[in-house]
Order: structure tokens, then C-alpha cells, then sequence
């Protein structure tokens, strides 16, 4: 065997994910690209703000030397003071520029993160359903994932969490809003979370909240967002501009950790040393420079609702069980047959493109993106109708 034994088995474990991308492409090349209807990435189709466009314009051009050069290991100095100077305003706790740490993209940051936190054997308590690489990015250091169950909203079922803490727990991913279900988790259940950990921490046991908050400026109804760095102080978020501002594939990002932290100091220099050593070094110095003025800016969060609002809709209207996200863009709903990867299938069968719950730590369910064009969810009405009605008459 060329590759090592270990990923060979980690690649079969996804292999769903490369069968569902080679049916897609089938699909497309079958039917056109236009009658295939692919709810299968999370990939925006929305342009970033116009301003940002005209910024990059601005730096590229911009006669000042050092553009390109290498810079500290934690990001420019400036953007991390202007990243600091918005979580001070937003959260009214101390932050500087040296509890940020400029990364690339969330999967870089969540990397540097667990690399800094792990040795061989530590857990990581990941409620389920999850973003599937969550399992990845822990084994690369070493880590256990101990996926939790949520409860029937998929919101956090303490009880559970708490039963499933060990002397080796030395994490718990919280990724708000969520990827696969858009739930945004409450205040009080992170408050309920965080008097768990403390417990623990009164028996000489440290347990970190890793939040992933790639999606925390795109939430609908006026929804809290309730501020982690208020509730618990072991807290360090892992932000991402790939859904904000829609950069998915210049991947900048940056790790923030909570300066209410004991040791706060040496987690910084373990983060820092981690991202020189993993490889990453810094994040982009173009989409450093480029995101600094943009920390207050989104996408427009009302389009991304409509197409939440039309999906739903849609599911409704095709009988199929489904819970309305709070954010992002995925909606999670019940397969209308307890196997969620037949059904899959079976959607494939009227083109849609879709992925089963099984990945995401979750079987009986499926996952949609909506960030696509509104006529592609509109034109998939009939469709979604007729495969329900389908695989219902089978009985």
C-alpha cells in the first residue's frame, strides 16, 4: 500500500463524501448542470460587499513597500489591534491584540488550537450532529472525539454532556450556529454547560470550550447570540470571514482567546508556536490587510433568509419533518425512511443533491445548504414533492 494504514481508513470512513461529489458530476454531465438541483456545499454564491472589493483594489495597487513580506507569526499587528478593539466593544472585556491570532480560514485555527491543547489520548466532546472534519481535526493531535447526542431540537442535552465527561476530557467543540442544523445554542444552556465544566475544574480538571463561530453574523428573527467570553472564561473562539464576507477560498480567519483565562499568556505563545509548526506560518498577508477595515460588516444576512424561508417552505409543502435553523445556511430535516443514506439516493433519482445525516453523526436525518441561486430552490419544488410522494407509496 502506497499511503499509510491510518489514512487509508480515515478515507474510507468519508468515502459518502466522494460517492455523493462523482453523483453530482454524473448528474450534471447526464441532465445539464442547470436541471441538477445541488444542495450539497457550503460554498456562497454571494459576491463579497463591493466595498471589499475595492479595498483589495486599494491595497494591491497601493505603492507602499513591504506588502508581501514576512510578518510575526500571530498575523499583523494592526489587524489584530482593530480584531481586539471589536470584541472589547462587544463583549466590554480586555481584550489586545496579542489574545488574537490571525489563521488560516477556521480549519486552520481549530488545528492550532487542538494541537496547543492535546496530548495523545485527551477527549473532546463534540455534540452530535457535527461538521464532520471536527473528527479529523482531533485525531491530527493525537485526541479522542466523543461525540454527545443532542436533544430532539438539536440543542445541548446537559445531562448527556456531563454523563459523558472522563478524567481524559479536555475539550468540547461548541460551533454556533451550527453546521449541519443552523441551531443557534441559548444562553441559558451554555450557562447550564459552563457550571458543568466548573464542577470539574474544582477537582483539578481544566476543560476548555472550543467555539467555532464561522457562522455567528448570519442569524435570522432576531435571534441571541449569546457571547461565550461573558459566560465562561476558559473560552477561545475560532472565527472565520469565509461566511461574513463571503472569502471562502482565501481562507483568513483568526483565533481569539478569552483574556479572563488563567495562563492565558502561555496558550497564546503554544497557539503561536502551532501555527509556525504546523505549517499555515501566517495567514495571507493580502487578506490580513484586506479584512482589518471589514470587522463590522456582513453579507446580506435578509437574502440567505429568504432562501431559508423558501427551502423550508418547500420541505413543508413535500411532507418532510424539519426543524427551522436559527443561522447559517443549512437546514437538517428528518428522512421521510429511517435510512437516510437510501433516501439520499433516492433523491438523486429526481436530482437532488443532498447528504445523508450519517455523516454529520446523525442517521435518520439529511443535510441541504441553501447558500445556492433562489430559482435553483424554487425550480427543486416539484421535485422534492414527487420523491416524497415516491418513496412514501413504497410503504
Amino acid at each position: 500500500m502506497v499511503i499509510s494504514r491510518k489514512m487509508y481508513e480515515l478515507m474510507k470512513g468519508s468515502s459518502w463524501i466522494r460517492a455523493m461529489f462523482e453523483e453530482g458530476a454524473r448528474l450534471k454531465e447526464l441532465y445539464g448542470e442547470e436541471n441538477v438541483f445541488d444542495f450539497t456545499l457550503g460554498n456562497p454564491i454571494t459576491e463579497p460587499p463591493d466595498e471589499l472589493k475595492e479595498e483589495l483594489i486599494r491595497i494591491v495597487t497601493s505603492p507602499e513597500k513591504g506588502l508581501h513580506r514576512y510578518m510575526p507569526n500571530s498575523g499583523y499587528e494592526d489587524v489584530r489591534k482593530e480584531i481586539a478593539k471589536n470584541l472589547r466593544e462587544e463583549t466590554g472585556l480586555p481584550f489586545t491584540e496579542n489574545h488574537i491570532i490571525m489563521t488560516v480560514g477556521s480549519a486552520g485555527g481549530m488545528n492550532v488550537v487542538l494541537k496547543s491543547l492535546l496530548d495523545s489520548g485527551d477527549e473532546v466532546i463534540v455534540p452530535s450532529p457535527f461538521f464532520v472534519d471536527f473528527k479529523f481535526y482531533i485525531d491530527n493531535h493525537g485526541g479522542v472525539m466523543r461525540p454527545v447526542e443532542t436533544k430532539e431540537d438539536f440543542h445541548l442535552d446537559l445531562d448527556r454532556i456531563d454523563e459523558a465527561i472522563t478524567n481524559r476530557t479536555r475539550a468540547i467543540i461548541i460551533n454556533s450556529p451550527n453546521n449541519p442544523t443552523g441551531v443557534v445554542y441559548r444562553k441559558d444552556e451554555l450557562i447550564g454547560l459552563s457550571e458543568i465544566l466548573r464542577k470539574r475544574k474544582g477537582i483539578n480538571q481544566r476543560i476548555f470550550i472550543v467555539a467555532d463561530e464561522a457562522y455567528r453574523k448570519i442569524i435570522y428573527d432576531d435571534v441571541e447570540f449569546p457571547n461565550l467570553f461573558e459566560i465562561y472564561e476558559d473560552t477561545i473562539v475560532v472565527f472565520s470571514h469565509s461566511k461574513d464576507l463571503s472569502l471562502p477560498g482565501e481562507r483568513i480567519g483568526y483565533i481569539a482567546i478569552s483574556p479572563r483565562m488563567e495562563g492565558d499568556q502561555e496558550l497564546i505563545e503554544a497557539a503561536v508556536f502551532a501555527n509556525r509548526t504546523l505549517g499555515f506560518v501566517n495567514a495571507p498577508a493580502l487578506m490580513q490587510r484586506l479584512v482589518k477595515k471589514f470587522q463590522r460588516n456582513s453579507v446580506n444576512v435578509k437574502e440567505y433568509q429568504k432562501k431559508r424561508d423558501a427551502l423550508y417552505t418547500v420541505l413543508v409543502d413535500a411532507g418532510i419533518e424539519t426543524t427551522k435553523p436559527d443561522g447559517a445556511f443549512y437546514i437538517f430535516p428528518k428522512s421521510p425512511i429511517p435510512d437516510d443514506i437510501e433516501f439520499v439516493r433516492h433523491l438523486h433519482t429526481h436530482r437532488i443533491l443532498a447528504v445523508p445525516g450519517s455523516g454529520f453523526g446523525k442517521s435518520g436525518y439529511f443535510r441541504l445548504a441553501y447558500c445556492v441561486e433562489n430559482e435553483v430552490i424554487e425550480r427543486s419544488r416539484p421535485h422534492f414533492i414527487e420523491a416524497v410522494r415516491e418513496i412514501k407509496k413504497r410503504g
